[in-house]
């Protein structure tokens, strides 16, 4: 009895569920590249993953390479550069959220108090450019401006007399040359979002706060802010899902023999280690352990984003 009632019910269900299909037949169709896309580089090579609880043989293949369990992982855990690699990776990923996450909520406050649309939309352009440089062609710029031999920096220090810096070989400024490079170069692209969500605040809002009485820093303090947090909320989490996935390119192009010591990241160890060393099977078991890293934050930054904002994202 209960089968022959549900049964007509999911069948109307699924008829109409097939007719909204095809009905929108044409949107689907655009969505097929991206799924496909996604499909294909994203989920098919998550087969791989199993190297890394093997000895890996490009000969043998996945199947036919010896299986080892966890030896990849304890012989990353145990070895003399494990504490080097976390230590660096988490100082320039928290150095570069702590510096670079703000700089961008700042530069949309600013821009929406511009008045003047043409000014507006001139210093704008001006902070998303540095956005479409290319990594190779900013790193020449950082070279071009702080070499100790040949920069620009460093010949106007010599011409005053002053000794030159070492700034993209010196260990200790490394950090500061990669985080602070990045915030000028995206900054101003990032301040996009938080543009487009202060445009959603309802002028009403600040009307209201003129009439009584409330000044520009305490509009933006108790309108704007308000008004774009759960956007920032958003953004942080997001933001600390990858917080171990710094940018391989660029810390790769800037390293050196004289700034390994602080240079040398999970990313780029794993580059090398899988790349050119061909040690393929530890190299994964390396990025799984910083991938699991990045959703662990992931998932308790945004349970407590939920317990103390009312705002996750899931």
């Amino acid at each position: 009895m209960t089968f022959s009632t549900r049964t007509p019910t999911l069948t109307r269900k699924s008829h109409l569920v097939w007719r909204s299909i095809k009905r929108s037949r044409y949107l689907y169709l655009f969505l097929l590249p991206a799924l496909a896309y996604l499909i294909v580089f994203n989920y098919l090579p998550m087969y791989g993953i199993q190297i890394a609880f093997k000895y890996y043989s490009p000969v043998k293949g996945i199947l036919g390479s010896k299986w080892i369990g966890l030896d990849n992982f304890e012989r990353f855990f145990h070895s003399y550069y494990f504490g080097r690699l976390i230590k660096n990776t988490l100082v320039l990923s928290f150095y570069n959220l702590l510096a670079g996450f703000p700089f961008p909520i700042l530069l949309a406050l600013i821009f929406n108090e511009i008045k003047n649309q043409r000014t507006k939309k001139l210093v704008q352009t001006v902070s998303y450019v540095p956005h479409f440089i290319s990594i190779i062609v900013l790193v020449g710029i950082l070279n071009l401006f702080f070499s100790q031999s040949t920069g620009l920096i460093n010949a106007l220090r010599k011409n005053l007399g002053m000794e030159p810096v070492g700034f993209l070989n010196s260990p200790g400024l490394f950090p500061s040359m990669y985080v602070w490079s990045g915030v000028w170069q995206h900054a101003g692209w990032n301040a996009i979002i938080y543009i487009a969500a202060l445009t959603g605040i309802d002028p009403q809002l600040h009307e209201a706060a003129q009439m009584d009485g409330a000044t520009r820093l305490q509009r933006i303090w108790h309108v704007n802010i308000p008004g774009i947090l759960p956007t920032v909320i958003i953004l942080f989490i997001m933001e600390i899902g990858r917080v171990m996935n710094l940018g391989f390119e660029k810390i790769y192009l800037m390293q050196n023999q004289m700034n390994i010591e602080t240079s040398q990241v999970i990313s780029t160890f794993v580059y090398e280690t899988g790349m050119l060393n061909m040690d393929y099977g530890f190299s994964t078991a390396v990025d799984i352990f910083n991938n699991v890293i990045n959703i662990i934050l992931l998932l308790t930054f945004n349970q407590i984003a939920k317990r103390v904002g009312d705002y996750s994202l899931f």
